[in-house]
């Protein structure tokens, strides 16, 4: 009884160790993406996109509004179009008659001869201020350009919660990326040691004459072949944080924040189990649903065909009349006063109607029709390649999870194998090769154990993101 209670209370120590490890683990991720939320330079594009889609839509709901202006024109002119007016031709040789007449009873002439006269069309100097309103009445363009304004501002808000999910993929991914590299560091360096270790011991045989010289160098040689791993291990880590911190959009060399990596079967099963599902197991339709309930790009694409609807209707629009109601109210003269002579005002209904164009229209119709054809079609597109995307990464979850075993039971045979090899080798009574087998056997299993591990965690991120959880 006593036994079982201490296996008891142990499982259940792991347990919660590895509860607590995959919990340390979210927040640190869940922290990471809260910063790259404010920070990424493309989701920040992305947000401007969406206010600039916003700002379209309010111009176009803003043409419903009026508009007032106001203009002002002074003008000095010279020369122009002339006409004249034989005024003179006309009139002076009837006053010459009444002259006559008058001198005829004794009366002094009273009419003089005038000249002709010559009318110029511009003045030499003149000015118009005028203070315009305009308010449409009906025009159909402006409501259709207010629906597609307004299915282009919710693609493009699509548009960027679908490159903010990718972005939390990517930030998941490059740490455990990081992660990953650093285990690998470890791993080298320990396995530096142990050959560090067995040069040491073959210097001694060799010293002593039990063993020749060229195992000594075979042990060299291998040492100088871990060091070369450690210096690509180590220039992997440093590409793995130079990339999470261009994500982050921080300094490439910013120290990151570690945390111990979960337990990968532990973590995955809980994430399973946000997800809705005990098990990848014949899971894959129910993943799907949820992806197609969710993912961003369904969104956008949707938006996107009621965008391309109204850019139909707003073709159409333009076979229809607009009205609009104006009215002018100003000054005008050769100088500027206020008064009669000067003062003026204009009320006017404006009817426009384009009666034809011999097929500009129509055939802009059809360009639309065939764009929104197009749409429709990528839209059936999208959500075949999201079903794909979900059952692709639960099969590489499936195959990382059932690898996992297999990298384990191998490492475990590994590590036996090298703790018979070094003791061989410590008695003298195991080849040189033999032992150098048996350590990169271990190392490579170990490695090997590190990249199935991380790459379980790195599936799953896949299929979080698949499925927009």
């Amino acid at each position: 009884m006593t036994m079982r209670r201490w296996i008891l209370g142990a499982t259940l120590i792991l347990a919660a160790a590895g509860a607590q490890a995959s919990d340390d683990y979210a927040q640190q991720v869940a922290g990471f993406i809260a910063v790259g939320r404010e920070s990424n330079l493309a989701l920040r594009a992305a947000g401007a996109d969406v206010r600039r889609a916003q700002a379209q839509l309010d111009e176009a709901r803003a043409r419903y509004r009026p508009i007032v202006s106001l203009s002002a024109r002074y003008s000095r002119a010279n020369g122009g179009r002339t006409q004249a007016l034989p005024v003179g031709d006309l009139v002076n040789p009837a006053y010459r008659t009444l002259n006559e007449l008058l001198q005829a009873q004794g009366l002094a002439p009273r009419f003089t001869d005038i000249g002709n006269q010559e009318i110029r069309f511009l003045r030499e100097r003149e000015q118009d201020i005028k203070l315009s309103l305009t308010q449409p009445l009906y025009a159909p363009a402006i409501g259709a350009g207010i629906a597609a304004a307004d299915a282009t501002l919710a693609a493009t808000d699509a548009a960027r919660a679908a490159y903010e999910r990718a972005l939390q993929r990517d930030i998941e991914v490059a740490y455990i990326d990081w992660l990953r590299a650093n285990a690998a560091l470890q791993i080298v360096a320990a396995s530096r040691a142990l050959l560090t270790e067995n040069l040491r011991v073959n210097r001694v045989l060799h010293d002593n004459g039990k063993i020749t010289l060229d195992q000594v160098l075979r042990a060299q040689a291998e040492m100088l072949s871990v060091e070369q791993q450690g210096l690509d291990a180590n220039n992997g880590a440093n590409l793995a944080r130079n990339y999470f911190n261009f994500l982050l959009n921080r300094p490439l060399d910013s120290a990151i924040e570690s945390t111990t990596a979960p337990d990968p079967t532990v973590y995955v099963d809980q994430q399973l189990a946000a997800l809705g599902v005990a098990a990848l197991d014949a899971s894959d339709a129910r993943l799907e649903q949820q992806a197609l309930r969710a993912r961003a790009e369904l969104t956008q694409i949707g938006a996107q065909v009621r965008a391309a609807n109204a850019t139909i209707d707003l073709e159409r629009a333009t076979f229809q009349p607009s009205l609009a109601f104006a009215v002018d109210a100003g000054i005008q003269g050769e100088d500027y006063g206020l008064g009669s002579g000067q003062n003026y005002a204009i009320a006017s209904l404006v009817l426009d109607w384009r009666i034809a164009d011999f097929g500009q229209r129509r055939s802009r119709v059809a360009s639309a029709k065939a764009s929104m054809e197009r749409v429709e079609i990528a839209q059936l597109e999208i959500a075949d390649q999201i079903a794909l995307e979900v059952r692709q990464s639960a099969d590489r979850l499936r195959t990382a999870r059932a690898s996992l075993d297999t990298a384990l039971a191998r490492q475990k045979a590994a590590a036996e194998g090298f703790r018979i090899a070094a003791r061989k080798r410590d008695a003298g009574s195991i080849a040189q090769v033999e032992f150098i087998d048996a350590r990169s056997t271990l190392t490579s299993a170990e490695l090997n154990l590190n990249l199935t591990r991380f790459d379980v965690l790195v599936r799953l991120a896949e299929l979080r993101a698949a499925v927009a959880l």
